[in-house]
């Protein structure tokens, strides 16, 4: 397996963080490491999987749509044109890992972790889910609110040629379409420690995307899907949010901790109640069940507002740029600004 200059600048940047660690974090660098590797060495050119007459017939069609949706990414939308989502890894495992997010008991702030390159994030990620469960025990013993969840998909933002894979291959057209649309746009700009900024704008290009992938490409039973996909999470998110919003309230009262922790639960249990009338209004639609697979916590609240805060700021700023290179140009001289300017002029055009 041949390592680009840059990714082999990667592993450079990770083998000093090792020297630095403490053994709990060397483990958790070396299961990082020997992840992605194993990924990368796994996974083949789309052409191999194709010309190889043991792939099953759903699977060509399924790579063969991946492959277009990724031509139309560079032509269209001016994501990076390089070998990204060209390759395909077969897994085992149903996600390729298992994200940890935590907070503490009373609070909806997330704790952050620091690593080289992506700098502070909310979320500690894991190759096996027994390690992710493991690092979740110590972290309850600790107090805090904990959510194990699997991931389908992440982007490496560029230091190495992220594969499709089979965790996600299977998506709908517009689904697969707006996975890796997002996962792209995070090699077109990328601030370490600002995942509000990174993941809103990666949010709204894939939002913008698909609207473009689909009129072009989809027909009425695709588009309508989307529509369909799109409606519920909204309203699963407004949900999400009217809970999130009441536990903040909750927790920065006055009240006591007994008090605080009797709101919590109530709340809970009233975003579960609700959940269930909303499911029931989507004629039994389950695809937010895995959601509820832990008990609730403040961990499945704290990074919910990371995806989407600024979105409609950029949403606006797409508008005003009104073509993707301009869109692009704009955003990384935000990127460029710290953090409470860059805050302060998202905040001013989600306001206009």
């Amino acid at each position: 397996m041949k390592l680009s200059r840059r990714a082999r600048h990667g592993l450079m940047a990770a083998s000093a963080a090792l020297l630095l660690a403490s053994c709990s974090s060397l483990n958790y660098y070396r299961q990082a490491a020997q992840g992605q590797l194993t990924l990368l060495s796994d996974a083949r050119p789309i052409d191999d999987w194709l010309n190889d007459n043991a792939t099953d017939a759903r699977l060509r069609v399924r790579l063969a749509t991946a492959r277009q949706i990724r031509t139309f990414a560079v032509k269209e939308l001016g994501l990076p044109d390089n070998n990204s989502y060209k390759n395909y890894a077969a897994l085992t495992r149903p996600f390729v890992l298992w994200n940890v997010v935590a907070a503490p008991e009373l609070s909806l702030r997330p704790i952050q972790w620091c690593f080289p390159v992506a700098g502070c994030v909310t979320y500690r990620g894991y190759y096996s889910k027994d390690d992710a469960l493991e690092y979740a025990r110590e972290l309850r013993a600790e107090g805090n609110d904990v959510q194990v969840g699997g991931v389908p998909a992440y982007s490496t933002l560029g230091w190495f040629n992220d594969p499709l894979i089979s965790t996600f291959i299977h998506y709908p057209d517009a689904e697969l379409a707006r996975l890796i649309f997002h996962e792209l746009s995070h090699q077109v700009v990328y601030v370490a420690g600002d995942s509000q900024f990174n993941e809103s704008f990666a949010s709204a290009v894939e939002e913008a995307g698909v609207e473009r992938w689909l009129s072009g490409y989809g027909n009425e039973t695709m588009r309508e899907n989307y529509l369909n996909i799109s409606a519920r999470k909204k309203q699963f998110l407004a949900l999400l949010l009217d809970c999130r919003a009441a536990l903040d309230q909750a927790y920065t009262s006055k009240a006591s901790v007994a008090e605080k922790r009797a709101a919590k639960a109530r709340l809970f249990r009233k975003l579960q109640d609700d959940y269930q009338v909303l499911k029931a209004s989507w004629g039994g639609y389950a695809g937010y069940d895995r959601f509820f697979a832990e008990p609730l916590s403040n961990a499945h609240l704290a990074s919910i507002a990371t995806y989407n805060d600024f979105i409609p700021a950029f949403r606006a700023l797409l508008a005003r740029e009104k073509t993707f290179p301009r869109f692009y140009a704009a955003a990384k001289a935000l990127a460029e600004l710290d953090r409470e300017e860059r805050h302060r002029r998202l905040k001013a055009l989600a306001g206009a």
